[in-house]
């Protein structure tokens, strides 16, 4: 190890959000999150849903220590542990020229953490957010202790701190194997399919409560594994055929098909959470409102035109087969749940600004306008029900950021900036 005290070594990391068409839903063993059926999830461009964590490590540090969007958490939590111990364990040796620092495989036992990670999106609302968070923390210490492993192997770490991190180790369609191994070795992310791949389509979501969720899906699976009868038949005679289906679906890019299954197996999800005792309700009135939106819009022409999806939360995550039919369905949704006369269009859709220019939309007189779709009776509108859109597209996996202005630690100190 260098001699002198005062060298910070420093990586940071920028990490996907992923949303699953077919759910994750219950572990088989709490400690290693260890799921009950395997799971296939989309990759959400970083470009707009992301996690940026900055790893350091310095012997002036006396301590693991971990912000959180600029708050300092404590790190004594399980799964936190599980993740450093796991990657302390396949550390190497280090040789930065760079900043002059040679670190031994057996001295990143002594040596201590900082971390400083920021979602660019809301945190346990619904968005996968703790996905993404610890995906890219174990990708940042991974690459911080030089260890040796490819995503695959990583992911099986990720998934230790949150099942769903799994997948965001990969761009793209990801299937999260649920494995056989009672140590959890084979229960493991692998890519189906990278971001290019079906690159027409487009997706919008829309964040219908950024509050955190009042049962979390910790406990909320930990409860459905325990009394939810639905999920043992889903997990056993539903899912295995689904995922088959889905896979066949992704590689022949049949949107038809992605969608039944994507809208099917999130009702079945709910359902699973509303069969649970006590039952669980992540969706609201506005969440049933755009399903029936995007039915009745589904039924009235020859094809699908749009998927949806939602999580533990109300939020719904909306895939259209093209640029096409994302500028019809903006139009349509912000008919629907336009945005209270005070806010400014442009904080209230975010994200790729090609669609809402696709759909015609510049200003708010442009929403005022909009007129009643035509496969839609009721004339109701429903302002200020969606807090906003975000709009984005597939997205490519976890990246180091070599821009020492993007690192969110101080490179002298180790500290938040």
């Amino acid at each position: 190890m260098a001699s002198s005290s005062s060298w910070v070594r420093m990586v940071t990391a920028q990490t996907p959000t992923n949303i699953a068409v077919i759910k994750y839903w219950g572990k088989r063993d709490e400690t290693l999150i260890l799921p009950v059926n395997d799971s296939i999830s989309v990759t959400l461009d970083p470009s707009h849903l992301c996690t940026t964590t900055t790893v350091a490590v310095s012997p002036a540090f006396d301590h693991d220590r971990m912000w959180l969007n600029g708050k300092e958490i404590s790190l004594s939590g399980g799964r936190y542990q599980n993740c450093l111990r796991e990657i302390r364990a396949r550390a190497c040796d280090v040789d930065d020229k760079e900043r002059g620092v040679k670190i031994a495989k057996k001295d990143w036992e002594k040596l201590h953490i900082h971390i400083a990670s920021y979602n660019n999106f809301p945190t346990a609302a619904g968005l996968a957010s703790s996905a993404a968070g610890f995906a890219c923390l174990v990708f940042a210490l991974a690459k911080l202790m030089n260890a040796n492993e490819d995503n695959s192997k990583l992911s099986a770490i990720a998934r230790q701190g949150s099942g769903s991190a799994c997948r965001s180790l990969f761009g793209g369609f990801v299937k999260w194997i649920m494995g056989k191994a009672e140590d959890g070795s084979d229960s493991l992310a692998v890519q189906l399919a990278d971001e290019k791949h079906w690159e027409e389509l487009v997706i919008i979501i829309a964040v219908v409560s950024s509050r955190q969720k009042e049962t979390s899906s910790t406990s909320g699976m930990r409860e459905s594994v325990e009394t939810s009868l639905l999920l043992k038949h889903r997990a056993e005679a539903i899912v295995p055929k689904r995922i088959i289906q889905m896979e066949e679906a992704i590689r022949d890019c049949d949107f038809k098909t992605f969608t039944q299954l994507t809208c099917a197996d999130s009702n079945q999800f709910h359902a699973v959470c509303l069969d649970t005792h006590p039952p669980i309700f992540y969706m609201n009135d506005t969440s049933h409102r755009i399903i029936s939106l995007v039915e009745k819009w589904n039924r009235s022409e020859e094809t699908p035109q749009v998927a949806y999806t939602f999580d533990a939360g109300p939020n719904a995550v909306l895939i259209a087969r093209d640029t096409k039919a994302a500028a019809q369905l903006l139009r349509k949704l912000l008919f629907y749940f336009p945005p209270n006369p005070d806010t400014d269009l442009n904080s209230f859709v975010l994200g790729d600004k090609s669609i809402i220019k696709g759909a015609g939309i510049e200003e708010m007189k442009d929403v005022e306008a909009l007129t009643l779709p035509p496969e839609i009776k009721d004339a109701q509108r429903f302002k200020g029900d969606v807090s906003y859109f975000i709009c984005t597209r597939l997205g490519r996996g976890p990246v180091l950021l070599s821009d020492g202005s993007q690192a969110l630690l101080d490179p002298e100190t180790g500290l938040p900036k």
